[in-house]
């Protein structure tokens, strides 16, 4: 009897992962491993033939040396910057991701926050829930008009302009940044492409939408916060750590822009000593115009299901003997 392989999913998945196994069925037994930090990986996996990993541990140079059959690597998600892609592609092993699915989510998620912040709903609930007062326009003000400002793209992919067409869709200018769009997207979607300096210093709203690459990291500091508008709102749905989020807690601070809306952090999950933690906690008057999320752009039960089920099918096709659809290491890959 052929014997069945061995897939592990290594944190975040509960049991049972009802999911994956359906997909994965006749191929491969699933696991949860439910680990916490990356050192609890070591020691698990030496003989797995598939893994698929969540965001709260890294696949390192250290864990690939210790995988001794696997064939895939599967980022259930769109980022893969917590897997060692040169390691894992020099060991012979196909490193992947999702990056189909969750784009309305992120998308809607991003424009939300834009106008949650613009809107002032932070600042009215947290200035008149304990006191009442004052009940009119001044518990929000100042509030520019969203029709007509400009809203800046910083990466102009799938979900980057999934938020472009959204934001024309409430009549905002769009314009984006990104050195590296596929030709004709900016056509595509009637969005001009201007340099990073330009759309910081022009746009009302700022919205990432990067991977997290040597190049992108802490792409948006405290010089780039200092080109933004005095009344500009910053969203981040993308990556933690392609904003400077110390940094931004002292421009939120010094006035320096007027309002952030942050989905994801450099360190997850929040720790009551990160400065920007530590400014959305502050009980004061009038409140900073700070909203965070807990990592849920992504989320919606139909999203967690499409990228759970795509994750397992790229394992699946791996382990079958075909070639997977979304491989991030092929130039690595011995």
């Amino acid at each position: 009897m052929k014997s069945m392989k061995r897939v592990v999913i290594t944190d975040y998945l509960e049991p049972p992962a009802s999911i994956e196994t359906q997909v994965l069925e006749g191929v491969a037994n699933v696991e949860c491993l439910l680990a916490k930090n990356t050192q609890e990986l070591m020691g698990e996996l030496t003989d797995a033939d598939g893994i698929i990993l969540c965001h709260e541990v890294s696949i390192t140079r250290e864990v690939v040396e210790e995988l001794h059959q696997c064939k895939a690597v599967v980022r259930c998600g769109v980022g893969f910057d917590n897997i060692d892609r040169k390691a894992a592609g020099e060991r012979g092993i196909y490193v992947c991701n999702v990056p189909d699915y969750g784009v309305d989510e992120v998308a809607d998620h991003a424009i939300a926050m834009a106008l949650a912040c613009n809107r002032g709903l932070i600042k009215a609930e947290r200035t008149l829930r304990k006191g009442l007062q004052p009940w009119d326009m001044r518990s929000i003000q100042p509030i520019f008009r969203v029709a007509g400002a400009t809203m800046g793209i910083i990466g102009l992919g799938r979900i980057g302009g999934a938020t472009a067409l959204r934001a024309k869709g409430l009549r905002m200018n769009v314009q984006a940044y990104d050195p590296y769009v596929r030709a004709g997207t900016d056509k595509l979607l009637g969005v001009p492409l201007v340099g990073l300096e330009e759309l910081l210093e022009t746009s009302d709203i700022v919205s990432v939408h990067t991977p997290l690459t040597e190049e992108t990291r802490k792409l948006i500091d405290a010089s780039a916060l200092s080109l933004m508008k005095p009344t500009a709102i910053l969203v981040n749905t993308a990556r933690g750590a392609v904003v400077d989020t110390d940094a931004l807690a002292a421009a939120l601070k010094e006035g320096q822009i007027a309002g952030a809306g942050i989905d994801v952090l450099p360190d997850e999950p929040a720790t009551s000593d990160m400065p920007l933690i530590q400014l959305w906690q502050q009980d004061r008057q009038p409140p900073v115009n700070l909203m965070i999320t807990p990592h849920t752009a992504f989320y919606s039960d139909a999203g967690l299901v499409e990228m759970r089920e795509k994750a397992a099918q790229e394992i699946r096709r791996v382990l079958s003997g075909e070639m997977p659809k979304n491989c991030v290491n092929r130039e690595f890959l011995q």
